[in-house]
């Protein structure tokens, strides 16, 4: 039985190793063909570019393993009912839940590297490629500006333009430049149809050429109030050309391998827990001095009954009818004036309540899937392992496109729940664990039809029921 157990688990990792690799480099050159062309040829080293090159391979091993997992799993149960090999280990009396067990305790234990991979490697690998990409951009100030929106990576100034084209994508089209260097606001607008951006190796200035636009500048001083501002001359000039040194010192003198950014996908499960448990704590706290700064303002305390010396009168328990009639007016005016800020104050807080409700959201779905990630290995592997049994059928050929096809299902379903999730829809629990509730059930179904030799679907069963149902309505009728 041991050597049965080594051939079958032998079987199991001679594809997953194959189909892991392969997936591996897929993802990786898919990565590196998306942001590789902002980093080559920016003035970085080949070191520089092997490390980003192997940290991005590192945060994709993840995605790698449960796709491997399900795609071996296919093919080694395929090849073993292709080869008939199933048939002789049930002639032996081996069941297919025994002849199972040696690839369910693999791929438990791979779901536990997989588990460490998530917690350790993953966060760190994440936190240094990511910071490293972001650092290149920063070495090239012009890689960091985005089109359609209001950049503010350079320090004092705000830049925005509609289209960025050319090689190197140093040309731009409707340009806004803010400056803001003066700290007295925004004071100085330029405006331009086109503009170049030219920077020279070794400088410490970013040039903007600029050609056919508009230059606005108030004259106030520092600390002058709006009103004031308002009633200062300006000046204001039309150009075909013109030139803007902007100095980016700051950005060279950052290191590329500097971690500054963080995001939730860099934390280890613990330390998401922790930032969950502050970020709760604080939004916590926002809801409850929202909650009484809106009981306050509606009169709440009021409300609140309170000893009276007084023997009070005979009061009408319907409130206003124990006033008169300009009171009565008075008191609903009041009333309506009191809602109405009320809900215009709720209206204007709503989205920033919902940016905090969102960023919790953020932490807590990720602790969940970055559990429920690791425990797929086990979910895919119970669809991919009575699948190939059912199919029969080894190779790459089939087995590669059932396995992306399951995948695809699951991505989708881990994608919904949490977008779901993250707007508040469902809890953040739910929406990590969503994919792996409903296709569990799924693999357990499979698991149970390959176990009795059955397909998915017995279509003579369905046949000789439809026909069963035809020749009674038959009988009825002629009867």
């Amino acid at each position: 039985m041991k050597k049965l157990d080594a051939y079958i688990i032998k079987s199991f990792l001679k594809p997953f190793f194959a189909t892991f690799f392969i997936i591996l480099f897929v993802l990786v050159m898919q990565a590196v063909w998306l942001g590789f062309d902002q980093i080559s040829g920016k003035g970085v080293g080949m070191n520089f570019i092997l490390k980003f090159i192997g940290y991005l391979a590192l945060t994709v091993v993840p995605m790698a393993m449960p796709i491997g997992i399900l795609l071996s799993a296919i093919m080694a149960l395929g090849n073993f009912s292709e080869h008939y090999e199933f048939a002789a280990i049930k002639s032996a009396g081996i069941s297919l839940r025994r002849f199972m067990l040696p690839l369910i305790l693999l791929t438990v234990f791979m779901s536990g590297i997989n588990f460490l991979f998530l917690n350790y490697v993953f966060p760190h690998a994440s936190l240094k490629q990511k910071n490293m990409f972001n650092n290149v951009k920063k070495k090239q100030p012009a890689l960091a500006l985005i089109p359609d929106a209001f950049n503010t990576e350079i320090p004092g100034y705000i830049i925005k333009f509609d289209e960025k084209y050319g090689e190197e994508g140093n040309f731009l089209k409707n340009v806004q430049i803010a400056d803001l260097s003066s700290k007295r606001g925004k004071i100085k607008v330029i405006t331009a149809k086109d503009a170049e951006i030219t920077t020279e190796e070794g400088s410490k200035y970013m040039t903007f050429i600029l050609k056919d636009g508009n230059y606005y500048e108030e004259h106030s001083v520092k600390g002058d109030k709006i009103e004031k501002r308002k009633k200062m001359p300006a000046s204001k000039a039309t150009f075909k050309r013109y030139t803007i040194n902007i100095d980016v010192s700051s950005f060279s003198n950052e290191g590329l391998e500097d971690a500054k950014l963080k995001t939730q996908q860099m934390y280890s499960l613990k330390q998401l827990k922790g930032k969950t448990d502050t970020i709760k704590k604080s939004y916590d706290s926002y809801l409850k001095t929202r909650a009484i700064s809106s009981f306050n303002a509606l009169g709440g305390k009021k409300l609140i009954q309170l000893a009276d010396s007084i023997k009070p009168k005979k009061l009408n328990t319907v409130i206003l009818e124990n006033f008169e009639l300009k009171e009565k007016v008075k008191v609903i005016t009041n009333a309506e004036q009191i809602i109405e800020r009320q809900l215009k104050t709720l209206k204007n807080s709503t989205k920033y309540f919902k940016e905090r409700r969102k960023y919790l959201n953020l932490y807590d779905l990720e602790f969940h899937s970055r559990i429920a990630f690791a425990f797929s290995c086990l979910v895919l592997f119970f669809i991919g392992a009575p699948l190939g049994s059912i199919i029969r059928k080894g190779g790459f050929g089939l087995p590669m496109v059932v396995a992306i096809f399951i995948f695809v299902i699951y991505f989708f379903i881990s994608s919904l729940g949490k977008n779901l999730a993250e707007e508040s829809v469902i809890s953040a629990a739910l929406g990590g664990w969503l994919s792996t509730i409903i296709l569990l059930p799924f693999g357990f179904f499979l698991t149970r039809r390959a176990a009795k030799d059955m397909g998915i679907i017995n279509f003579s069963n369905i046949l000789d029921k439809i026909q069963k149902l035809l020749t009674r309505l038959k009988a009825k009728t002629t009867n």
